[in-house]
């Protein structure tokens, strides 16, 4: 399977898979309580490709290995469209898999930016790991174009409800 590892858009027949795994995210990487309420509400339109997509690995009908939910819209300085990632995630049980599901997210996030002719803003927001992973988006990315910083928090060890 791994040499044929393949993601597909997720529909709206994947929202209880893609709602586990967003759920695992947000336990893991999260530095506020997450609810499930605001995930449903920005998995759901992506789900049905309004302003936004979610790829996926994994066959219908069966748990999902990973995801990435991209959201095309604007930032709030200006009125250019862009790509932005709002989470790439693995489950623990595919990280040491073969098939590398995180780098292959992250080319998937690369050809729909390409695809759409838009920027792409992605990043790494993470307390574990993190050098590993930055490494891994630099040379799919490029250098990076800042970081980020939590003060009074770290991520993962938050509740969703």
């Amino acid at each position: 399977m791994e040499e044929n590892l393949q993601i597909r858009l997720a529909t709206t027949d994947d929202m209880t898979e893609v709602m586990r795994l967003a759920v695992m995210a947000a336990e893991e990487n999260g530095f506020l309580n997450a609810s499930q309420i605001l995930l449903a509400e920005a998995l759901w339109p992506a789900l049905n490709n309004d302003h936004g997509l979610c790829g996926v690995i994994g066959a219908k009908n069966s748990p999902l290995e990973a995801f990435v939910l991209l959201q095309i819209g604007t930032l709030f300085y200006s009125t250019q469209p862009c790509v932005e990632e709002k989470v790439v995630f693995c489950h623990p049980d595919f990280r040491s898999a073969k098939g590398g599901r995180a780098r292959r997210l992250c080319e998937f996030s690369k050809k729909v930016a390409d695809t759409l002719d838009l920027p792409l803003l992605i990043g790494v927001c993470s307390s574990h790991r993190t050098a590993g992973k930055v490494k891994m988006y630099e040379r799919i990315f490029g250098p990076p174009a800042g970081a980020y910083f939590l003060y009074k928090t770290k991520t993962g060890g938050h509740v969703v409800s």
